[in-house]
């Protein structure tokens, strides 16, 4: 009750709250759960440590292989980095990936370490089809590469209409910047019936399942190994990467606030979507009219995401673990 309370408070307020050299001993990370501010608008105003090259050069070649390939995983970016002229062992690729929050869509065993103190909720989407705006929403959060240093991205879509409903950005993979995305959706566009996300200790903390608990959202998480359970916002990082940052090479924070500023405003209200026969998801969000989802699943038989369940008919095309992605518009 005192957390809630705490967080009807104007942001700007809370963050005033913060002392970067505070006399009785509590750390910045300590406070900022506290106030329930992110820790990144608080260190956003001091100057950045400097970052490795090397190792920043990595990442961004770690980044650019798991959007084209996303099943590789730590063996096989070893190769890929080793036939670009790096000379890395696996398990500097393995921290390097795991500090991107990037792992191969390939299940194996132990890929992914429960928290002991987080309950984990079953997935409850599988053969629901999604017939108008606000019935799903889902999140996600992906690794961002700048020109001197590196950005996390965490982002909720409607799934009706592939509508991004909004976006945090933070320097750290803290829970605090994606309840602030979650309670912003909340308070612009209202609540779903249904909320999907993977089993992120961002997702299943206290401080999140607390808003959707508040809400009284049900609650659906992907299954352990299983990214095609969230689907489209694993396509829409595809998209965000391919058509705005690797174009624009984004150098600092405040570039890429209002980069993906303008792009998100774009991809809502211009940008024609193919699974929308060429409608905008603001259109479809807005009209109720022209979108839907349905992600089957036959166990190891064959995948299919048909998009516009109204009026179309599902898709029994194979597809490889390679191209599954593709099939997706």
């Amino acid at each position: 009750m005192a957390q809630k309370k705490v967080r009807a408070m104007p942001v700007t307020l809370r963050q005033s709250w913060v002392e970067r050299f505070s006399m009785t001993g509590v750390s910045i990370s300590q406070q900022c759960e506290l106030a329930a501010v992110a820790r990144s608008t608080v260190y956003a105003h001091q100057k950045p440590k400097a970052v490795d090259g090397d190792e920043l050069l990595l990442c961004h070649l770690l980044d650019e292989a798991y959007t084209r390939h996303p099943f590789y995983g730590s063996r096989k970016m070893v190769v890929y980095l080793r036939h670009h002229g790096h000379d890395v062992n696996r398990k500097r690729v393995q921290r390097l990936m795991r500090q991107m929050g990037l792992a191969g869509m390939a299940p194996g065993s132990k890929t992914s370490v429960r928290h002991p103190m987080h309950k984990i909720y079953p997935y409850l989407l599988r053969g629901v089809a999604i017939t108008r705006p606000n019935q799903v929403w889902s999140i996600d959060l992906t690794y961002i590469r700048l020109s001197h240093g590196f950005a996390y991205l965490v982002a909720v879509i409607d799934w009706y209409s592939r509508c991004v409903l909004s976006f945090r950005l933070s320097n750290s993979m803290d829970a605090v910047f994606c309840v602030d995305c979650l309670e912003d959706a909340l308070r612009i566009h209202g609540k779903p019936d249904i909320f999907n996300s993977d089993q992120g200790s961002q997702f299943t903390s206290a401080m999140f399942i607390d808003v959707l608990k508040g809400e009284q959202i049900t609650i659906s998480m992907d299954g352990r190994g299983r990214v095609f359970d969230n689907i489209f916002v694993e396509r829409l990082w595809r998209t965000v990467k391919y058509e705005d940052i690797y174009l624009r090479g984004y150098a600092s924070m405040s570039e890429l606030q209002q980069g993906l500023t303008a792009y998100f405003a774009f991809y809502n209200h211009e940008r024609p979507h193919q699974a929308l026969s060429y409608k905008t998801p603001n259109e479809v969000y807005q009209a109720a009219v022209g979108g839907g989802a349905m992600i089957l699943d036959k166990y190891g038989h064959h995948m299919t995401v048909a998009s516009n369940v109204i009026g179309l008919t599902v898709s029994r095309r194979r597809c490889s673990a390679a191209n599954r992605v593709e099939c997706v518009s």
